[in-house]
């Protein structure tokens, strides 16, 4: 199958395109190594996607659509896995215009895109940040998410609403992913868990913000890309799906368990709730379970030690 992944070169995109490298796909990636953070790792992640001859790589924006059309002109893509973004709920409120640009417009380019070139399975990348700060626990994708609390959140509801309204207007088969908080080998170093561990290591202070309380439903790397690639396969008409783990765990439990693996004790700094943050995440998994036969298999002790492992063995290069 031809599979055009966009956002590519970062932390969920390569591990997708490890896999579907690895069961005999041909994946063109698209990605302009967003400055969010140090683009050397989203370089050392092509270095290694290169070396299989079922992939290339195109250094560019989604916000170019000429040079986006060069690439469908060349190939039949069959699926598309949309995952590029600017990512990140405190970026959106610092640059909301960045947010919406890219989120939308970027997501609006796919759309017609596809559209034109009739790609038969559509997988873009939403987010948890769309409930807000949901009291009815767990989210269940039928609550009503009309409270975002960040651009960031609105730029993904929005992407959310243009793929129903594609799947509508043109029958395009399309499903909805919301990603709650993803983890593990090659995150992005302004994430919390990669964060935490350096600073620990480092014997460096952390900032907890709030009273330690607040709480997210983690999901490891490895669960996420099996979810996205039975949505590949699968091929719904129109779904959203919530892909997480299914177990909140708190802020202050996750910094003890990052103690435990790391062998060394942290140096706390605490600081009030930073606006946009929501109180918890909390995915109701059952429709995943339904449709995807999905089954988080890694718990947050497993998930930590993995990327604890990973992060010792490439922490001179981060």
């Amino acid at each position: 199958m031809n599979i055009l992944v966009t956002g590519g070169a970062g932390f969920i995109g390569s591990h997708l395109i490890e896999k579907l490298l690895l069961r005999g796909d041909f994946v063109i990636c698209v990605d302009n190594y967003d400055d969010l953070y140090n683009s050397s790792f989203k370089k050392e992640n092509i270095t290694k996607l290169s070396k299989n001859k079922n992939f290339v790589f195109y250094f560019n924006n989604i916000l170019d659509i000429d040079s986006l059309k060069i690439i469908f002109n060349k190939y039949k893509i069959e699926t598309i896995v949309h995952l590029a973004a600017r990512a990140g709920v405190r970026k959106s409120i610092e640059d909301p215009k960045t947010c919406m640009d890219i989120n939308i417009t970027g997501t609006l380019n796919i759309l017609n895109l596809s559209r034109d070139f009739k790609v038969k399975n559509i997988i873009f990348a939403s987010s948890s940040s769309v409930y807000g700060n949901c009291k009815k626990i767990p989210f269940s994708e039928e609550i009503n998410i009309n409270e975002p609390i960040s651009p960031y959140a609105i730029s993904k509801i929005t992407g959310e609403l243009l793929c129903y309204t594609y799947n509508f207007l043109y029958k395009m088969n399309i499903t909805c992913l919301r990603f709650f908080t993803v983890y593990g080998p090659r995150q992005r170093p302004d994430m919390a868990i990669h964060k935490f561990v350096k600073l620990i290591d480092n014997k460096c202070p952390i900032t907890m913000f709030g009273d330690g309380s607040s709480s997210r439903d983690y999901t490891y790397i490895s669960d996420l890309v099996n979810a996205i690639i039975r949505s590949i396969d699968t091929c719904f008409n129109y779904e959203i799906i919530n892909i997480g783990y299914g177990n909140p765990v708190r802020l202050d439990i996750l910094i003890k368990i990052i103690e435990k693996k790391l062998g060394k004790k942290a140096i706390i700094i605490k600081k009030d709730i930073q606006k946009g943050d929501v109180n918890l995440t909390y995915a109701d998994i059952k429709k995943a379970k339904k449709l995807l036969n999905y089954s988080p298999i890694i718990s947050i002790e497993e998930g930590i030690e993995k990327f604890v492992n990973w992060y010792k063995k490439y922490k001179k290069k981060y």
